[in-house]
C-alpha cells in the first residue's frame, strides 16, 4: 500500500500540495488528472523520491518495488532488447552471476532464482513488449542510439513494462506513441498485475485502464472510484450539491443579518440579536463553487463552394525523386467531410497531409484545388517556427496588417478571444506559454482567412483533456471539411465520419469504425509476426529436398516429412541433456552449467519454431 500523510510542497512561494493525504491500495489502477500545472508531475516526483516534501510523509510497503519510465537513458549502441533486458537488474545480475559464479552448490542456487524469475523466457516477453509498442521483429538488435527521440522513448516505456514494479507511475506514456501502439498498450495495462498510477490527457485511455481516480486541484488530493467517466459525473454532482448548500447558507445569513439589523437596539430583542451574530460567527461556512475557466474557441466558417474541392488522381508523393512514399492515391475530399487518417507512424499520413496542402508536389498523377479553395494547415511542428521573444499579440497583429494595413487592437484581441486568449495572456512572451497555449495560438493563425478545409496533424499533443474537449466541439461546430490524423482516438471517434488507411505505399478508404480499426490492427499484427516466426523457421530449417524423380512425394508433404526428421534429431538432443542436466555432478563445472543451460534454451526454441512451420505446411 502507498499511503501519503500530511504532504505539503512548495515551489519558491507558491504551494503546489498542502496537507494532502490519500491510500492507494495495492492493485488499483489509479489515473491521476487535472489541470496543468495543478501538480501532477510533481506528486510522482515526491513519490519517486526526486522531491523533497516540505511536510508530511509518503510511505510504501517495504518489499515493494517503484518502477518509472526513464527520461535520462544515455547514448548507446546497445541493441534495444538488451536495453529491455537489462532494465530488471536483479537478473540481469544473477545472469552475471551464473557466468562467474564456480562453487557448484551455489551456482544451482543461482540457476533456481533464474528459474523462479522466469528468466529464461525473459527474451520473449522483451521482444513482446517492443513489437507491441511498435517495433519490427528485425529492429530488436539494433543499437538503441540509431533511434530518434521519439522511438527512445517507447524503449524506455518497454523496459519500465518489462520490469513489473508493484507500483508503477506513468507520466503522458501516450506521448510518443501512434494510435495504433495505444491501441496495444491499453490492452496491456488493462492487465497489469500490480498498482498502476498513470497520468494521461487520453480519455480514451483512462476509461479503459483504471478503476481509481485521484484528482489533483487546489493542492488536495481527492479520491474516487470508477473510471474517468465517472469520475467526471461524480464532481459534478459533488460540485452541484455544495453550491446548492452555500447558496442555502447564504439565506440563512441574509435571513439572520436582517434580523441583527433590525432589532440589534430594541432593549426586548438585543438578546435574540446577540444571540444571532454569535450563531453567525459559528456557522460552518461552505465555499461558493468556482467553476475552473473552460477553453473554448470557435473556428470560423467559410463561404460555400463546389464539390469536390480538392481531388487527388493516381498521385505519387514523396521526398526522394523516384522513390515515392506514396503511390496511385485517389481520393477526394468535399465540403463537410470529416476525415481521419488511419495508419502507423511512418507509413505516410504526414506525408499525405502536406501533399494536400501543398507543402510537397506530386511526384506523378494529378491535384486538382478548386480555384477559390482556401486551407488552415496546423503541425505539431510549427511550434518550433513561433517568435518566442513576440507576444501572441504581436505576431498575430503583423500577420492581420499584411492584408490590411489599418487592422485595429480591438480585431486582433477579439481574434485572439475566440481561442481562448484573454488580454493578460495575449500579452505575454510566446516563450512562456504553455504547449497547448501554443497550439491554440497556431490555431488562431491557421483560421485568419476562413479556410474551407482544416488540416490538422497530431493537434492534441499538447492539449489537456479540458482543452481537446473544445477542440472537438470547435471542429463539430465548424461547416468547412477537415483532414485529421490524431493519436487520441476519442477524438477521431466524435470527429471523423470517413476513414482513411494510409499503409503499404496505398491510401484507401477504410469500411467500418475505429473498434472494427482495433480489431484489424490486432488481426494484422498477429499474422505479422507469425508470418516472422515462419520465415525465421524457413532460414533455420534450411533448403527443402530437391524432387529427384517424377514419383517423388508432393512438395508439402516432403516439406512436412523433412521438419519431422529435423524436429526428432533435435528432440533427441534435448532429451539427452535434460539427462545430463539431471546428474547430481552437472553443477561441479560453472561455465559448463552456463553453456548447456544455454544449448538448452536454444534447442527449446528452435523445436518450437519447426512446430510451427510444420503446421503451417501440413494445413497447407
Amino acid at each position: 500500500m502507498l499511503t501519503i500523510t500530511n504532504l505539503t510542497y512548495k515551489i519558491g512561494g507558491r504551494t503546489i500540495i498542502e496537507n494532502a493525504n490519500l491510500n492507494v491500495v495495492d492493485g488499483w489502477k489509479v489515473g491521476v488528472v487535472g489541470l496543468n500545472g495543478a501538480g501532477k508531475s510533481t506528486l510522482f516526483k515526491l513519490i519517486a523520491g526526486d522531491l523533497e516534501a516540505d511536510g508530511g510523509d509518503i510511505s510504501m510497503t517495504a518489499r515493494h518495488r517503484l518502477g518509472m519510465v526513464r527520461q535520462d537513458i544515455p547514448e548507446t549502441d546497445t541493441p534495444l532488447i538488451d536495453m529491455v533486458l537489462a532494465a530488471d537488474t536483479d537478473m540481469a545480475q544473477a545472469w552475471h552471476d551464473a557466468e562467474t559464479e564456480t562453487d557448484p552448490n551455489k551456482l544451482a542456487d543461482i540457476y533456481q532464482r533464474l528459474a523462479d524469475m522466469d528468466a529464461y523466457a525473459a527474451p520473449a516477453k522483451a521482444a513482446s513488449l517492443l513489437t507491441g509498442l511498435g517495433f519490427k521483429e528485425h529492429q530488436l538488435r539494433e543499437p538503441f542510439s540509431s533511434f530518434s527521440g521519439g522511438w527512445r522513448m517507447r524503449v524506455a516505456l518497454a523496459a519500465a513494462l518489462f520490469v513489473e514494479p508493484d507500483v508503477l507511475l506513468l507520466d503522458e506514456p501516450t506521448n510518443h506513441l501512434d494510435l495504433e501502439a495505444i491501441m496495444w498498450l491499453e490492452a496491456y495495462l488493462a492487465e497489469y498485475p500490480h498498482t498502476l498510477m498513470i497520468i494521461s490527457h487520453d480519455r480514451d485511455l483512462l476509461n479503459k485502464c483504471i478503476d481509481h481516480v485521484i484528482h489533483v486541484d487546489k493542492q488536495q488530493l481527492t479520491l474516487y472510484t470508477g473510471n474517468y467517466d465517472t469520475f467526471e459525473r461524480e464532481r459534478s454532482a459533488r460540485l452541484g450539491l455544495q453550491q446548492k448548500i452555500f447558496e442555502k447558507q447564504q439565506a440563512q445569513r441574509a435571513h439572520m443579518q436582517k434580523f441583527i439589523d433590525r432589532f440589534r437596539a430594541s432593549a426586548t430583542k438585543a438578546t435574540q440579536a446577540q444571540s444571532r451574530i454569535k450563531a453567525l460567527e459559528r456557522m460552518d461556512l461552505v465555499d461558493a463553487v468556482i467553476a475552473d475557466r473552460a477553453v473554448r474557441f470557435s473556428f470560423p466558417n467559410p463561404e460555400k463552394i463546389p464539390s469536390p474541392m480538392l481531388s487527388l488522381t493516381k498521385a505519387g508523393v514523396g521526398y526522394t525523386p523516384g522513390a515515392p512514399i506514396l503511390r496511385n492515391i485517389t481520393q477526394a475530399v468535399g465540403p463537410g467531410d470529416r476525415i481521419a487518417l488511419l495508419g502507423a507512424n511512418g507509413n505516410g499520413k504526414s506525408t499525405l497531409i502536406k501533399l494536400i496542402a501543398g507543402k510537397l508536389e506530386a511526384m506523378r498523377g494529378e491535384v486538382f484545388r478548386a480555384g477559390k479553395l482556401r486551407i488552415g494547415y496546423f503541425s505539431q511542428h510549427q511550434t518550433d517556427e513561433l517568435d518566442l521573444d513576440k507576444t501572441p499579440y504581436e505576431a498575430l497583429f503583423e500577420m492581420m496588417r499584411r492584408k490590411t494595413p489599418d487592422i485595429k487592437e480591438s480585431v486582433v484581441r477579439a481574434k485572439l478571444g475566440q481561442f481562448a486568449f484573454s488580454r493578460d495572456l495575449a500579452d505575454n512572451r510566446i516563450g512562456s506559454l504553455s504547449g497547448g497555449e501554443k497550439a491554440r495560438l497556431l490555431f488562431a493563425f491557421m483560421s485568419l482567412d476562413a479556410p474551407h478545409l482544416l488540416l490538422l496533424d497530431e493537434p492534441t499533443n499538447h492539449l489537456d483533456i479540458d482543452a481537446r474537449e473544445a477542440l472537438v466541439q470547435a471542429l463539430n461546430a465548424y461547416e468547412g471539411a477537415v483532414v485529421i490524423v490524431s493519436h487520441d482516438p476519442t477524438m477521431l471517434e466524435r470527429v471523423a465520419d470517413r476513414l482513411w488507411l494510409v499503409q503499404g505505399g496505398a491510401c484507401t478508404d477504410f469500411k467500418g469504425d475505429l473498434e472494427d480499426y482495433r480489431k484489424f490492427t490486432i488481426d494484422s499484427r498477429r499474422e505479422q509476426k507469425r508470418e516472422e516466426k515462419k520465415q525465421k523457421s524457413l532460414s533455420a530449417a534450411g533448403p527443402a529436398p530437391v524432387e529427384e524423380t517424377k514419383k517423388a512425394a508432393p512438395p508439402n508433404k516432403s516439406r512436412t516429412q523433412d521438419i519431422e526428421k529435423k524436429i526428432a534429431r533435435l528432440t533427441q538432443k534435448k532429451e539427452s541433456l535434460e539427462s545430463q542436466m539431471a546428474q547430481p555432478s552437472f553443477y561441479t563445472d560453472g561455465k559448463n552449467v552456463a553453456g548447456v543451460q544455454r544449448d538448452y534454451d536454444s534447442l527449446v526454441r528452435e523445436i518450437e519454431d519447426l512446430e510451427t512451420l510444420w503446421l503451417a505446411a501440413h494445413e497447407s
